[in-house]
């Protein structure tokens, strides 16, 4: 008889990335080594202007302050005027790294037992896990679409992302309205995912759901995350912010205090100077373009339909067939990919290849994927 109490993790599925083990395996045969493209973890230097500030506060005894130093918190706005035209006076909130805040936003909110939360598919994992451990009900969506008021109650919490993971479409202007416009009427807290904002290809440029075009400068009920793992090569520092209504990001400020959820007070530094600097960003913003050209080039000479992809970090791509045989082809040319059909519904026949890899391993890629042509 098992007699291990029941914790949160009976509410949780496997972990995704758990199924992928066989064929990380499979992958590490080859003779040119694992190419690995299923997770989009940074591979390029943390840059020198963020180390300079991080070594610089490192001398850092006492306890940080949660809602976030001045100078991070100067800096955040800055930022989201010059790059992201967001103007007004938004509230801003450190917090420790995005997943962290996807997976306890929920809890933190309140929500629980008969609350719902909705969320774009496919999707980040993490909005569904977050859901489950609060107890509260997932609502997965279709990608640009808003719960139907006939299936149930109107969700507290309505995740967007634009650009989406694992696809990177976009919402546009008017969809944003619409969301915004629903959100206030059902009386839900409305949370856009915003961390490949500035990551737009092919002419396309994201826009913040909280730029003045979407919600005319009223921010109450809004709220928009960023990060800076992508942007700035910082996924090891776990750095993030919330950005929006400053009455909710008051109430998020007090349960973390209590929480003691606090961002680390050289990882503050980190992050201000990180925001003060484009020169870094921009550079890094080539490096990825580059490496999604020769990929992309490889993948559709390969006879793969790239679907969407008009941002982020991500190529979604088909061959037609079931995302775990392509897992497989792949496997056997020692590249490693995310299968769709973790990612939820609509992702069944497809693979999710990130551009977080160095050049010579995206070339290897291309180089391989020509045996499948």
């Amino acid at each position: 008889m098992d007699h291990r109490p029941r914790t949160l993790a009976d509410r949780l599925p496997q972990f995704p990335w758990d199924r992928l083990a066989p064929y990380a395996r499979k992958a590490d045969v080859h003779p040119g080594g694992r190419v690995d493209l299923s997770v989009g973890t940074p591979v390029d230097p943390v840059p020198p202007v963020v180390r300079a500030a991080l070594i610089e506060a490192a001398d850092w005894p006492g306890y940080p302050v949660t809602r976030g130093t001045d100078a991070l918190r100067a800096a955040a706005l800055g930022w989201m005027e010059r790059e992201l035209g967001v103007v007004g006076d938004p509230g801003v909130l450190p917090v420790i790294g995005s997943k962290e805040l996807v997976a306890n936003l929920p809890t933190l909110l309140g929500l629980g037992a008969g609350d719902r939360v909705g969320y774009p598919v496919p999707a980040y994992p993490t909005y569904e896990i977050g859901a489950l451990l609060a107890g509260a009900e997932p609502v997965p969506t279709p990608f640009g679409e808003l719960p139907d008021a006939a299936s149930g109650p109107a969700p507290r919490l309505i995740w967007l992302n634009s650009p989406a993971n694992p696809h990177g479409q976009v919402l546009d202007v008017a969809q944003l309205r619409e969301a915004v416009a629903w959100a206030r009427a059902n009386d839900a807290v409305l949370v856009s995912d915003e961390c490949y904002v500035t990551l737009g290809w092919e002419g396309v440029q994201p826009v913040s759901v909280l730029h003045p075009s979407v919600c005319d400068g009223d921010f109450s009920g809004l709220l928009a995350l960023h990060s800076l793992s992508k942007r700035s090569n910082l996924a090891g520092y776990r750095a993030a912010f919330l950005a929006g209504d400053p009455a909710l990001l008051k109430d998020l400020l007090l349960v973390r205090m209590h929480g003691g959820m606090i961002m680390p007070g050289p990882v503050q530094a980190a992050v201000a100077a990180a925001l003060a600097d484009e020169a870094h960003a921009r550079e890094q913003k080539e490096r990825y373009l580059a490496r999604r050209g020769v990929l992309r080039t490889a993948l559709l000479a390969a006879g793969f339909r790239i679907e969407h992809s008009a941002a982020g970090l991500y190529l979604w791509a088909t061959r037609g067939e079931p995302c775990w045989e392509t897992i497989g082809a792949l496997a056997d040319l020692g590249i490693l990919a995310a299968p769709g059909e973790i990612y939820g519904p609509g992702g069944e026949q497809h693979v999710r290849l990130a551009l977080t890899a160095t050049d010579e391993r995206i070339e290897s890629a291309a180089a391989r994927l020509a045996a499948l042509r």
